[in-house]
């Protein structure tokens, strides 16, 4: 059985995440996976053939889960303006051919400002994309420069005014905390310099090494882990102050704004996901379980095969019940808001206060842990969010403890 179950003919509504696998240039602290593609006649022709492979994996998704909504989706990567706008023109067009009405989708596309231009907004903006996500990271060139970050200031300026223009008062920003060559002075100059261009949601993500990324092999070039986090702490404080509200551990926006996308994934809603890398999960809301697909990070693989045309087939990994029970903590805690309370009790039968409530109890006790959105459930306060790992260490050993006490008093 295929989680998410059938509704009036129909598989029950998911969200859709694109992952286009290209970039002009890599970043030292990236590894999200990508590949080179040049604006030569054969990075042209390599585009032209993820966008027929991928069309072609759409049509059986569709074809095989037809959903009965899909009210988000995302085209991420990558960088997926380097399609162009004559490639993003043929790709958003078969995927409106294939998706179910809708009044009110949130379509958002990732980009980098300065590689915008009219025409490729142009192209979103007539083929349903309503929402724009811009890595900017910094505007600094010392530290754009010292993790090889593409395109100057002014380049950024130029796409921010384009974004402002084409989807006034509904795109975000990115920006990162912990750069190399960074200060308070620089993040908060950052702040106030994108804050003219109205931006309707911000994110400011702390620094993460990944082995294997170039940036992992230079550690020593950065600030001390306590002195990043006071300058996230920083960012933070100057975001609230500007009237964004932080809704998310690394996510803050004006009201109304959040990512709804984002949100489903948080919430452990369904979601599916096409291209290299990609990854959708689907909830089976009767058992508690779930079904996570994933494709291969290898775009050689699947454009030779036509992608699930031939044999290249997303990986598929249960999710049991305490694994399902624990990435709804996981992912649920990291909101404001907490999980959702009542979606969590119908999932697994019994409530957030039944399923940790030790831990809940400490945090509670120590001010970290409060009631959630509308008084339901329990979230982690403002304090309380910067001691989510620690948190989740101990949810998940009352979870586990709990679980192997039930597998033994059932097994005998």
């Amino acid at each position: 059985m295929i989680p998410g179950g059938r509704e009036t003919g129909s598989f029950a509504e998911y969200s859709l995440y694109i992952h286009v696998p290209f970039c002009r240039s890599f970043c030292d602290y990236c590894d999200f996976y990508s590949v080179l593609l040049d604006p030569s006649r054969e990075g042209r022709a390599l585009a032209e053939r993820y966008i027929d492979t991928l069309t072609g994996d759409a049509r059986r998704l569709f074809r095989t889960l037809p959903p009965s909504q899909v009210p988000t989706v995302y085209i991420g990567g990558g960088t997926p303006p380097v399609l162009g706008p004559d490639g993003m023109g043929r790709l958003l067009a078969a995927l409106n051919g294939l998706l179910p009405p809708a009044e009110d989708r949130e379509w958002t596309l990732e980009a980098n400002p300065e590689s915008l231009d009219r025409a490729f907004l142009r192209v979103c903006r007539e083929g349903g994309v309503n929402r724009l996500s811009l890595g900017i990271q910094s505007f600094s060139p010392r530290s754009r420069a010292l993790v090889h970050r593409g395109g100057g200031v002014e380049a950024i300026k130029y796409g921010l005014a384009l974004a402002a223009e084409f989807f006034p008062a509904n795109f975000s920003v990115d920006f990162m905390a912990g750069l190399p060559g960074q200060d308070s002075g620089v993040l908060l100059g950052d702040i106030k310099r994108v804050l003219g261009f109205h931006p309707a949601h911000i994110s400011l993500y702390a620094l993460t090494l990944e082995e294997g990324t170039p940036l992992w092999d230079r550690q020593g070039e950065l600030a001390p882990r306590e002195t990043a986090d006071s300058l996230w702490i920083t960012g933070r404080d100057a975001l609230e102050g500007a009237g964004y509200g932080q809704y998310e551990v690394s996510n803050f926006s004006l009201p109304g704004k959040e990512s709804r996308h984002n949100l489903r994934y948080w919430m452990m809603k369904n979601w599916l996901a096409l291209g290299p890398s990609g990854s959708g999960t689907l909830i089976d809301e009767g058992r508690g379980t779930g079904l996570r697909f994933s494709w291969p990070a290898d775009l050689e693989s699947w454009l030779s095969s036509g992608g699930s045309s031939r044999g290249i087939l997303p990986a598929a990994e249960t999710l049991d019940r305490l694994t399902l029970m624990k990435e709804s903590l996981l992912m649920g805690f990291r909101c404001t808001r907490g999980p959702e309370a009542g979606l969590f009790a119908r999932r697994f039968g019994l409530s957030l206060e039944d399923a940790v409530p030790q831990t809940l109890a400490k945090y509670r006790d120590r001010g970290l842990a409060v009631p959630g959105n509308r008084g339901e459930g329990w979230a982690l306060s403002k304090e309380g969010l910067l001691f989510l790992d620690p948190f989740l260490v101990e949810a998940f050993g009352e979870l586990d403890y709990h679980f192997s006490v039930e597998s033994i008093s059932k097994s005998g």
